[in-house]
């Protein structure tokens, strides 16, 4: 069950419809777009997520973003966080990110995505290497739960940049942390 009371499994189909929709939106209005987040690494094999679906558009491209979504049926809110928007239908939330870590996305981010095909629509997916920096980057004493990132690290292990990994996470107390932790239980080599 989840926090709601909702089934894992009718959440999760939530989800999924809600990826397909604003990525069907997105491919055939623009602007260019990303699949991000855990849903990235669950398209790369990690444990499906219950919570949100990722994009990212280049910071530019955000209010044509919004509008894109708007148009196919989504309710677009503004969050004071200014770096995302919320977009929901039916319930299931897709969260369009224009800044990651407190660094505008651009289009050479968004373009470095690698063409697949998720729930049957083709789309850009960030690479498990570009996921698991951002999400390592995100880690700090208000928000550190190794036990939520440890199943999807495991999972894409084999298609992760680890040296990269280190260097571009170097700077962080708590990634490294992390990557102590995931050394010692063999996820990293």
């Amino acid at each position: 069950m989840t926090a709601d009371g909702s089934s894992v499994f009718a959440r999760n189909d939530e989800l999924r419809e809600v990826l397909r929709r604003a990525a069907a939106a997105f491919n055939e209005n623009g602007p260019e777009f990303a699949l991000a987040g855990s849903y990235a690494l669950w398209a790369h094999g990690a444990p499906e997520p219950v919570h949100d679906v990722d994009f990212i558009v280049a910071e530019p491209d955000a209010e044509a973003a919004a509008a894109t979504l708007s148009a196919a049926g989504f309710t677009v809110e503004r969050t004071p966080e200014n770096w995302l928007f919320k977009a929901s239908i039916d319930g299931a939330v897709v969260d369009v990110l224009h800044r990651i870590n407190g660094v505008p996305v651009d289009k050479d981010l968004v373009r470095s995505g690698q063409a697949m095909e998720v729930l049957a629509i083709p789309m850009p997916v960030l690479s498990a290497t570009r996921v698991v920096i951002q999400k390592l980057l995100a880690l700090h004493e208000h928000h550190c739960d190794f036990g939520a990132l440890l199943p999807a690290v495991r999972a894409v292990r084999e298609q992760v940049d680890w040296k990269e990994v280190r260097n571009r996470t170097v700077d962080n107390d708590f990634a490294v942390a992390f990557l102590v932790l995931a050394d010692r239980l063999g996820i990293t080599g």
